[in-house]
């Protein structure tokens, strides 16, 4: 039969220490002392019962099948995330960090036999690493030089306290008790470092990490509650005396099983983010659909902005006549601060998205999205090259209509000063022919040979300016003979190489002669060149005009108006003018022009 102590004694037989006096400072001071030394040996001691057991162990098991089914279930969580995040990133650390995690978590919560330091330092980690995947998600890399601090501050913990029972048991305990306090600093820090992190995420990265966070919020405020209820009944001691030792002894259930729920809704957050991937790429078939009914500029790139949840996605199609990207208002896309860039290509370059980086951590979806619009990219980049297309030939036909003004100023012109004053003259001279045949013959003979090489000289230059309008050495010879012509006056030798079989249209042929014709002109004004070639050939629809120089180069259609008025000229007829000219090595000008 055990023995109880009386009233009156000390444990162990020895009487008891009379009462302090009411008044006694010393006393009550030395007492506050004893119970502060206390509550730390107990928070030591409390911790170090635990040993392999769960962090969260009391002294009062459920029985029930919340808390037996809750572990299991998170463990099962955390399994399957890392499953799916390293089906879908195999090349990412936060798969295998999960399904670590999950096994961790499960001998922690089931504990196998074995000794109890080897099982500390193992399963006992798994607080440390949820710290980690909480800062790395969703990539699994640590994202700052903070977060890989608390990290390791959190490592460096557990490893303290699985190390602990190497040690004497005052050390144990201060170790143990001192890990306890330091993993909730360290959930505190991972809970701040987070929501600083999510203040400065955009929206789609905000949308990955805001259910990991909330969950990591809740489960982190439950512990720093539970953890010094949970040490002190894990030590048989109560830190609120026995007057509250009920109320703790009642409530310690509950309140262990909202933790247990707290902390297996962190892999079901885990989980639910990763599969929220992939019922993202699902409506991916949705977009398809949207785009069969509403294939608009701006339905697509909205389109694409709601599936990827990005609204400052932006869609630029490849123009090869503008070198690069233009969106449907013909405006040049580029990289902005803060976003990136994903090329879609074809059998070419095809579009461009400009989006939030945070796209990139999954690219699964972006190429599925891309893939299921690639046939809308394609028809909305040949929209914006068409709408480019028009604009060029708009301005080329305004820079027609100008030019055409100039040239019939410039006709009135000549014919009001030349040809007009010419005609004038010859029936005046005439008239003073006729009132000289009454003085005789000799008188009259002069005045009717002026009258004649008046004549013409008026005819020669009506000539000159219908042959400005159209050449007749067009409709005499056609286009090989022209340009032969052409070559005969040049001011350097010309070889001449044509393939031209069949007639070719009046339009294209005139344009073909004036390329030729204007080439030849800026051997002798600007090319100072020594020799020139001339090309033209007739294949699948188009004629093709290449003129060759060895001159110093440095021709630019933009700021030459005869070369510039040829490039109007040539694309009014549907053709397309090419002027290479680096600086010391020739110019090459191609004129490409339909005529089928």
């Amino acid at each position: 039969m055990s023995a109880r102590p009386s009233p009156g004694s000390a444990a162990g037989g020895k009487p008891a220490p009379p009462p302090a006096p009411h008044g006694d400072h010393r006393c009550r001071t030395r007492g506050a002392a004893r119970l502060t030394g206390r509550s730390a040996r107990i928070l030591g001691r409390g911790a170090d019962s635990e040993g392999g057991r769960s962090l969260i162990d009391d002294p009062h098991p459920l029985s029930s099948w919340p808390a037996a089914w809750v572990p299991i279930v998170a463990g099962v969580a955390f399994v399957a995330s890392g499953v799916v995040a390293w089906r879908s990133s195999p090349r990412r650390p936060i798969g295998p960090l999960l399904v670590v995690e999950g096994l961790l978590w499960t001998l922690h919560q089931f504990p196998p036999p074995v000794p109890r330091e080897l099982l500390a330092l193992t399963a006992g980690a798994w607080p440390a690493l949820l710290a980690h995947l909480v800062m790395a998600f969703p990539t699994g890399r640590l994202p700052d030089g903070a977060s890989r601090l608390v990290a390791g501050l959190g490592y460096l913990c557990v490893a303290a306290m699985g190390l602990r029972h190497l040690a004497g048991p005052p050390v144990r305990e201060a170790i143990a008790g001192a890990g306890t306090l330091m993993l909730v600093v360290v959930g505190g820090a991972v809970i701040a470092l987070q929501a600083a992190r999510l203040r400065r995420s955009s929206t789609a990265r905000r949308r990955a990490l805001l259910p990991v966070l909330a969950a990591a919020v809740v489960a982190t405020a439950l512990f720093v509650v539970w953890k010094p209820v949970a040490v002190a009944l894990a030590a048989g001691t109560s830190l609120v005396g026995a007057a509250g030792q009920p109320a703790v002894d009642a409530g310690a259930p509950a309140l262990a099983l909202s933790v247990q729920v707290a902390l297996a809704a962190i892999p079901l957050a885990f989980l639910w983010s990763l599969l929220r991937r992939r019922i993202d790429r699902g409506g991916v078939a949705g977009l398809v659909v949207r785009l069969s009914k509403e294939p608009r500029s701006a339905t697509l790139q909205a389109a694409l902005a709601e599936t990827l949840h990005d609204p400052t996605l932006r869609v630029g199609y490849w123009v090869p006549e503008s070198g690069g990207y233009l969106d449907v208002g013909g405006e040049l896309v580029r990289e902005g601060p803060g976003q990136a860039v994903t090329r879609v290509d074809g059998d070419g370059p095809l579009a461009v998205l400009t989006h939030d980086p945070a796209l990139l951590e999954d690219p699964d979806l972006i190429e599925a999205a891309c893939a299921a619009v690639s046939l809308a990219l394609e028809n909305e980049r040949l929209t914006a090259e068409l709408r480019a297309r028009l604009r060029q030939l708009a301005e080329s036909r305004a820079q027609v209509v100008r030019a055409a003004e100039a040239e019939r100023r410039r006709l009135e012109r000549d014919l009001h000063d030349g040809v007009q004053q010419r005609l004038l003259s010859i029936p005046l001279t005439l008239s003073l022919a006729e009132a000289a045949l009454s003085s005789g013959a000799e008188r009259t003979r002069p005045l009717i040979a002026e009258a004649r090489n008046i004549a013409l000289t008026t005819l020669g230059e009506v000539r000159a300016l219908a042959q400005g309008i159209h050449p007749p050495i067009l409709t005499e010879r056609g286009l090989a003979g022209a340009v032969h012509e052409l070559a005969a006056v040049a001011p350097v030798p010309v070889t001449i190489s044509s393939d031209v079989p069949g007639d070719l249209p009046a339009e294209i042929e005139t344009t073909a002669y004036y390329v030729v014709a204007e080439a030849l002109s800026n051997l002798a004004k600007h090319a100072a060149a020594g020799r020139a070639e001339v090309r033209i050939g007739r294949a699948d629809g188009l004629l093709t005009v290449e003129v060759r120089d060895d001159g110093r180069g440095g021709a630019d259609p933009e700021r030459g108006s005869g070369l510039r008025g040829l490039a109007d000229r040539v694309e009014t007829n549907g053709g397309s003018l090419r002027v290479h000219s680096p600086p010391g090595r020739g110019t090459w000008i191609e004129a490409r022009l339909p005529c089928a």
